[in-house]
């Protein structure tokens, strides 16, 4: 159990410093386009080399899903506009900004599935929100690292990381894992590709560089954390999981602080311990409550 626990979290924390080695890649002249998709189709060749090597081994076919194809371009689009805001505001924010995903999934789930919010899916979300201005510094507007268009951003990359985990959650189900994340990272590939496309034609940053950052970016955010979460979930179950999720905040902040030398103060570490603490509130809270569901209907 506790090699498992290791495993997942091992994934959260590789997830969580990529924002900051975007940021260094960034002072080398590459921009968020050129980096997006140099790890996009990197990940995307390392995943179809272990889907076609299983395949060949177990003797099995390949199943297609268009749909998880499609999911796929929340997914780059997501990463996009994340890796896009980094260039404006500091690593730190705009990964607090990003785990606003935890209400906005809640709110989707609202408007789209009509399934109303329990009273602590509530209160959690204004303990995140309230989190959020703390961890992030904004209460001082007028701060040297508040940018509007770097907000605004990071707050879309959440909306669209959000859309990626319902679609996720919803289709796809009987797919093997490295395919779906294969043929969604491919999705993603195409859709950074389309965004950027004159960009990308008329680079000139297109060099070893550029696919030395594209190889690291992907090995640590788009082949490792799907390997962990494959491997260890199941052993340790989706409440338990939720909550290890949560350490790619303090990963990205510590990162920030340690590496790019990005200023935290002790109120910011009073907001991500909010942030933090309502998120495994509600992630335990609905863990206890599906355990109690799946009780009852194993006793009728």
């Amino acid at each position: 159990m506790n090699k498992y626990i290791i495993i997942v979290a091992l994934g959260a924390l590789s997830f969580g410093m990529l924002s900051s080695f975007a940021k260094i890649a960034y002072t080398e002249g590459y921009s968020p386009a050129e980096i997006t998709l140099t790890q996009a189709l990197t990940g995307t060749l390392i995943l179809w080399s272990i889907v076609i090597f299983r395949k060949l081994k177990n003797g099995t076919k390949l199943q297609l899903n268009w749909k998880l194809l499609l999911a796929g371009t929340t997914m780059g689009s997501s990463a996009y506009t994340y890796y896009l805001s980094v260039a404006y505001i500091p690593a730190s924010l705009a990964i607090v900004l990003l785990m606003q995903i935890t209400w906005l999934s809640i709110l989707v789930d609202w408007i789209f599935f009509r399934k109303k919010p329990s009273a602590i899916e509530i209160v959690s979300a204004l303990f995140i929100i309230l989190g959020t201005f703390l961890a992030g510094d904004l209460l001082d507007l007028n701060s040297a690292s508040i940018s509007f268009k770097g907000i605004a951003l990071s707050l879309l990359s959440a909306f669209l990381y959000t859309l990626y985990i319902v679609f996720t959650s919803k289709i796809g189900k009987e797919t093997p894992m490295f395919e779906k994340s294969a043929l969604m990272t491919s999705g993603s590939a195409m859709i950074i590709f389309l965004i950027n496309c004159e960009a990308i034609t008329t680079s000139t940053h297109l060099d070893f560089g550029l696919l030395q950052w594209g190889t690291f970016l992907a090995v640590f955010g788009t082949v490792i954390p799907p390997i962990c979460f494959t491997v260890g979930m199941p052993k340790i179950g989706a409440g338990l999981s939720s909550v290890l999720l949560t350490l790619e905040l303090p990963a990205a902040v510590f990162c920030a602080h340690i590496i790019l030398g990005e200023k935290v103060t002790f109120v910011q570490l009073i907001g991500i311990a909010v942030m933090l603490g309502a998120i495994v509130y509600l992630n335990i809270s609905k863990a206890k409550k599906e355990k109690a569901i799946k009780t009852e209907t194993a006793v009728c």
